[in-house]
């Protein structure tokens, strides 16, 4: 029997996508940032550089909080997903 991947065991993960981000970037404070750490900790890669700009899409997000320890410059604006919302690990 073959053990499943990291891969497939977060696709498994199962997801109540809230309306409302949970996660927000202060552009401003992106900007000039050399290290970009968010890029490297995001287990689920939720941060993407798009034209030499830092983006996030909350929806794949594994509330982790990775990103707001890694941000050095205070850019990451953190919090989990209201009540209800977010990722259920427990399929995974």
């Amino acid at each position: 029997m073959n053990p499943m991947t990291i891969e497939e065991r977060l696709a498994l993960n199962k997801y109540d996508v809230d309306t409302q981000a949970h996660i927000r970037l202060k552009g401003e404070a992106c900007q000039g940032c050399e290290t970009r750490g968010c890029l490297y900790v995001c287990p689920a890669e939720c941060f993407k550089l798009r034209e030499d700009r830092v983006t996030f899409d909350y929806e794949g997000c594994l509330e982790c909080g990775s990103c707001h320890i890694a941000c050095h410059r205070e850019a990451v604006e953190w919090a989990y997903p209201r009540g209800g919302f977010g990722v259920s690990l427990e399929y995974g």
